[in-house]
């Protein structure tokens, strides 16, 4: 959903898994074209939270680090272990593999940089009727 100077996304899957791969999805269609990346090689990540928003939050910050900060352009995030209350310190855990090569701006046909992820009118909904429903803000 387009907002002025953010991005709105809304996630509507089976299960949270299929969410978190549809949030990366989301946020990386958001800054390039996945059509022109190859998956010439992979990068893992990891993130962390507290509880599912804190989670989601990490992710997309991940997400972003890797696409901006490494600069890797992302084909698609695979591989992905949803741990909740997973680790020792009781903190729910993603580790992911992200699928692509080294960015470059001219081939990628990069649209947009993110800033950030917020937490501003984040939401997950879970239910058995309708699966997982997120709603989060990009700041570009």
């Amino acid at each position: 959903m387009d907002h002025t100077t953010d991005a709105i996304i809304e996630v509507s899957a089976r299960d949270l898994r299929e969410a978190f791969v549809t949030a990366a999805d989301a946020t990386i269609e958001t800054t390039l074209n996945r059509s022109s990346v190859s998956e010439t090689g992979h990068m893992e990540f990891t993130a962390e939270g507290e509880n599912l928003y804190h989670l989601l939050f990490s992710w997309l910050e991940e997400i972003i680090f890797v696409l901006i900060t490494k600069g890797f352009a992302i084909k698609r995030v695979g591989d992905l272990e949803l741990h909740l209350r997973g680790d020792a310190e009781g903190h729910n855990r993603i580790q992911a593999r992200a699928y692509g090569e080294p960015l470059d701006l001219s081939r990628h046909g990069f649209k947009v940089e993110i800033k950030a992820p917020t937490f501003h009118d984040m939401r997950i909904v879970e239910s058995n009727d309708n699966g997982v429903q997120m709603r989060f803000l990009l700041d570009l």
